[in-house]
């Protein structure tokens, strides 16, 4: 099989034997969630006490969920399932918006977040030959160690630049000749018009891959990177409670993310009635641990929006494949009445020439109905032309959303780099309606 694959075994292995795998796997998983004190207690409830219990896979239907909030109130060391002295890292969030979480991990469990990880860098192409510099952030973040690790598993030669300082971004993809980046594709687009503003082709370098992901983003806003830079850019989802990236990659075909079946039980549902949903039905992804031993996770909810991609991929894999992210299940906003998710209204401006690719959503009360207000950078040039082609262009766009998401928003024009710009995860929605 000319197919590139870190581990063909796993990765093309027959569906009925990758099952076998699986149901071996989340009796061991059972086995060392009931060592904590929180899932003793949610076992227990629904009649659960023996990792023997499990017969089939679907006996993980009779398992509850677990959510953030769950994690939150375990907090610090009600899931750690192992003796402290076996933990070899931690990852926790912020706490910003309420208490922090924390997934602990022992040297097994890095090991195989390598592992996944490492297939999903080959699965794109990549090689030990190429040069990968990782553009997202260190430390508590998993984006940068856990890719970092995966690239120097494979061999690649790799530049840990993290985020922000751009034109050392600029100047380490020169220097070193980089051939494959990790970033947010906000990040992305932001780092091109730098290298607009250095006078620097972005075909003179030596890119030719860019993992992406972190944040939802468009079929479009791809499409744009992958024109911009002339290379292909590959969707990744990961996320901190299940390791981080790693969890599922596209492959050199782009025809959805595959998603290490070996390591993750995965179901959509219905987020409002929590029930199954058909195959390929839009739902919320949740998912089960199979390779942790520190931290298990059944059931997780992780509030992202997605259904499996239909048919198969000319791969080979037999992993099922996620389609794009949608979005999360408390992104979606909700807009007299209407409901909008941010990646309609970002690929609809995508599509606009003209448009740049900055833009930012703000949405406020005006007496008793919701203000749709969209700010979005044009080229410069625009702003030199006749005042009727600006009224135009933003009569145009918001006449395009309106066709989209069913509601008319105000049009905001702006030069370009004149919107907030982050170097890390780009913050595209401000609602300011009141709490009630």
């Amino acid at each position: 099989m000319n197919t590139p694959a870190w581990n063909p075994a796993i990765e093309f292995m027959e569906r009925e034997a990758l099952e076998r795998l699986q149901l071996a796997s989340l009796r061991k998983t059972v086995a060392w969630a009931l060592k904590t004190p929180f899932y003793r207690q949610r076992l227990a409830e629904v009649g659960l006490t023996r990792s023997e219990d499990i017969i089939s896979l679907r006996d993980v239907r009779n398992m509850p969920y677990t959510t953030k909030e769950d994690l939150r109130e375990a907090y610090p060391e009600g899931l750690l399932a192992v003796d402290r002295e076996l933990v070899v890292r931690l990852h926790t969030s912020s706490g910003t918006t309420g208490a922090p979480t924390v997934i602990y991990h022992t040297q097994g469990d890095i090991d195989s977040w390598t592992e996944l990880v490492a297939r999903c860098v080959v699965a794109t192409g990549a090689t030990r030959r190429d040069v990968f510099q990782n553009m997202t952030g260190y430390g508590l973040f998993t984006g940068g160690l856990g890719l970092h690790y995966g690239a120097e598993q494979v061999g690649m030669l790799v530049i840990p630049a993290s985020s922000g300082n751009s034109s050392r971004q600029v100047r380490l993809m020169q220097d070193f000749r980089t051939t494959v980046v990790h970033a947010t594709p906000s990040y992305l687009l932001h780092l091109q018009a730098v290298l607009v503003d250095e006078d620097i082709d972005p075909t003179d370098l030596a890119l030719q891959k860019a993992f992406i992901g972190a944040e939802p983003h468009s079929e479009e806003t791809r499409r744009r990177i992958e024109s911009l830079f002339d290379i292909k850019a590959y969707n990744s989802y990961g996320l901190s409670e299940m390791n981080g990236p790693g969890v599922a990659f596209e492959c050199l075909h782009q025809t959805g993310l595959h998603l290490w079946e070996d390591a993750y039980i995965l179901e959509i549902i219905d987020p409002q009635t929590l029930q199954p949903l058909a195959e390929e039905e839009p739902g919320e992804v949740v998912l089960t641990t199979l390779q942790r031993q520190a931290t298990p996770l059944l059931r997780y909810r992780t509030r992202d929006l997605s259904h499996l991609a239909g048919g198969y991929c000319p791969c080979g894999r037999v992993h099922r494949r996620l389609a794009r992210l949608q979005g999360r299940s408390d992104d979606l906003l909700i807009i007299n009445g209407v409901n909008v998710f941010p990646s309609q209204i970002e690929s609809t401006l995508m599509k606009v020439p003209g448009v740049g690719t900055n833009y930012l959503i703000q949405i406020e009360k005006r007496g008793s109905l919701d203000r749709l207000l969209v700010k979005t950078e044009v080229d410069a040039s625009l702003f030199a032309s006749h005042p009727r082609t600006l009224d135009k262009l933003r009569e145009r766009i918001s006449e395009l959303l309106r066709s989209a998401i069913l509601v008319k928003p105000a049009v905001e024009l702006h030069q370009p780099r004149s919107l907030p710009m982050s170097e890390g995860k780009a913050r595209r929605v401000v609602d300011l309606r009141p709490a009630f």
